[in-house]
Protein backbone atom coordinates (compact mmCIF):
# COMPACT_ATOMS: atom_id res chain seq x y z
CA UNK A 1 0.00 0.00 0.00
CA UNK A 2 1.74 3.40 -1.09
CA UNK A 3 0.73 6.65 0.84
CA UNK A 4 -0.69 9.21 0.22
CA UNK A 5 1.34 12.72 -1.17
CA UNK A 6 0.60 14.08 2.45
CA UNK A 7 2.05 11.18 4.23
CA UNK A 8 4.79 10.96 2.02
CA UNK A 9 5.95 14.26 2.37
CA UNK A 10 5.66 14.40 6.12
CA UNK A 11 7.77 11.09 6.47
CA UNK A 12 10.07 12.65 4.14
CA UNK A 13 9.91 15.64 6.56
CA UNK A 14 10.80 13.40 9.77
CA UNK A 15 13.42 11.62 8.16
CA UNK A 16 15.35 14.53 6.58
CA UNK A 17 14.85 16.23 10.66
CA UNK A 18 15.81 12.66 11.92
CA UNK A 19 19.44 13.11 10.03
CA UNK A 20 20.47 16.25 12.01
CA UNK A 21 20.76 14.29 15.50
CA UNK A 22 23.75 13.68 16.37
CA UNK A 23 25.91 10.59 16.43
CA UNK A 24 25.54 9.98 20.27
CA UNK A 25 22.46 11.80 20.98
CA UNK A 26 18.48 10.73 21.48
CA UNK A 27 15.50 13.03 21.11
CA UNK A 28 12.00 12.28 20.93
CA UNK A 29 9.15 11.25 19.10
CA UNK A 30 7.28 14.08 20.41
CA UNK A 31 10.32 16.26 20.00
CA UNK A 32 11.00 15.75 16.34
CA UNK A 33 7.17 16.53 16.16
CA UNK A 34 7.55 19.59 17.62
CA UNK A 35 10.36 20.70 15.34
CA UNK A 36 8.12 19.73 12.45
CA UNK A 37 5.60 22.49 13.38
CA UNK A 38 3.41 19.54 14.22
CA UNK A 39 3.69 19.11 18.04
CA UNK A 40 0.83 16.81 18.08
CA UNK A 41 1.94 14.64 16.00
CA UNK A 42 4.33 12.17 17.52
CA UNK A 43 2.47 9.07 16.71
CA UNK A 44 2.90 9.67 13.49
CA UNK A 45 6.75 10.24 13.86
CA UNK A 46 7.09 6.93 15.83
CA UNK A 47 4.48 5.51 12.28
CA UNK A 48 7.18 7.21 9.75
CA UNK A 49 10.07 5.61 11.67
CA UNK A 50 8.46 2.08 11.46
CA UNK A 51 7.73 2.37 7.87
CA UNK A 52 11.27 3.81 7.03
CA UNK A 53 12.67 1.84 4.04
CA UNK A 54 15.20 -0.34 4.02
CA UNK A 55 18.58 0.34 3.07
CA UNK A 56 18.43 -2.08 -0.44
CA UNK A 57 15.36 -0.45 -1.45
CA UNK A 58 16.52 2.42 -3.57
CA UNK A 59 14.96 4.83 -1.59
CA UNK A 60 16.21 7.81 -1.17
CA UNK A 61 16.26 8.34 2.78
CA UNK A 62 16.46 4.36 4.12
CA UNK A 63 17.61 2.68 7.13
CA UNK A 64 21.02 3.09 6.04
CA UNK A 65 21.23 6.71 5.99
CA UNK A 66 18.19 7.82 8.73
CA UNK A 67 19.28 7.15 12.08
CA UNK A 68 15.59 5.48 13.38
CA UNK A 69 17.87 4.30 16.60
CA UNK A 70 18.37 7.58 18.05
CA UNK A 71 14.22 8.21 18.71
CA UNK A 72 12.93 7.12 21.34
CA UNK A 73 9.85 7.59 23.60
CA UNK A 74 8.74 10.63 26.11
CA UNK A 75 10.13 8.63 28.94
CA UNK A 76 13.66 7.96 27.79
CA UNK A 77 12.81 4.25 26.85
CA UNK A 78 12.91 2.25 23.78
CA UNK A 79 9.91 1.50 22.30
CA UNK A 80 8.95 -2.05 21.41
CA UNK A 81 7.95 -2.23 17.54
CA UNK A 82 8.36 -6.28 17.11
CA UNK A 83 10.33 -9.39 18.63
CA UNK A 84 14.01 -8.17 19.15
CA UNK A 85 13.47 -4.68 18.14
CA UNK A 86 14.07 -2.70 21.51
CA UNK A 87 17.12 -4.92 21.83
CA UNK A 88 18.31 -4.39 17.90
CA UNK A 89 17.60 -0.60 18.87
CA UNK A 90 19.72 -0.50 22.21
CA UNK A 91 22.89 -2.50 20.06
CA UNK A 92 23.02 0.36 17.40
CA UNK A 93 22.48 3.24 20.60
CA UNK A 94 25.37 1.31 22.09
CA UNK A 95 27.62 1.53 19.10
CA UNK A 96 27.39 5.11 19.20
CA UNK A 97 28.79 5.45 22.86
CA UNK A 98 24.88 5.63 24.46
CA UNK A 99 24.41 3.53 27.42
CA UNK A 100 21.63 1.95 27.73
CA UNK A 101 20.18 0.62 30.93
CA UNK A 102 17.45 -2.25 31.38
CA UNK A 103 14.64 -1.86 34.55
CA UNK A 104 13.95 -4.43 37.02
CA UNK A 105 11.44 -4.94 34.64
CA UNK A 106 13.14 -5.19 31.39
CA UNK A 107 12.47 -2.53 29.73
CA UNK A 108 15.67 -0.41 28.41
CA UNK A 109 15.86 3.10 28.74
CA UNK A 110 18.61 6.11 28.07
CA UNK A 111 19.11 8.68 30.22
CA UNK A 112 18.15 12.47 28.64
CA UNK A 113 20.43 14.63 30.96
CA UNK A 114 23.32 12.75 29.27
CA UNK A 115 22.44 11.81 26.06
CA UNK A 116 19.05 13.95 25.06
CA UNK A 117 19.65 16.18 22.08
CA UNK A 118 16.38 18.99 22.35
CA UNK A 119 17.21 21.48 20.14
CA UNK A 120 14.34 24.97 19.71
CA UNK A 121 15.17 24.45 15.85
CA UNK A 122 16.46 21.93 13.40
CA UNK A 123 20.28 23.21 12.93
CA UNK A 124 19.25 23.50 9.20
CA UNK A 125 16.74 25.56 9.87
CA UNK A 126 19.33 27.52 12.51
CA UNK A 127 21.86 27.95 9.36
CA UNK A 128 19.25 28.72 7.16
CA UNK A 129 17.57 31.81 9.20
CA UNK A 130 21.69 32.64 9.44
CA UNK A 131 21.75 32.67 5.71
CA UNK A 132 18.75 34.89 5.62
CA UNK A 133 19.76 37.65 7.59
CA UNK A 134 23.25 38.12 6.54
CA UNK A 135 25.11 36.72 9.27
CA UNK A 136 27.07 33.40 9.67
CA UNK A 137 26.07 30.46 11.73
CA UNK A 138 28.59 28.85 13.74
CA UNK A 139 27.68 25.73 14.77
CA UNK A 140 27.77 25.00 18.54
CA UNK A 141 26.80 28.66 19.15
Amino acid sequence: MSRSEEAETWANAVYAAVQEIPHGKVTTYGHIALLLGEPQRPRQVGVSLKTLPNAESGSHFHSGNVPWHRVINAKGMISHRGPGSAERQAEALRQEGVQVTRDGMGELYVNFSLYGWFPKVLPSEEAEDAENDGELFVQGS
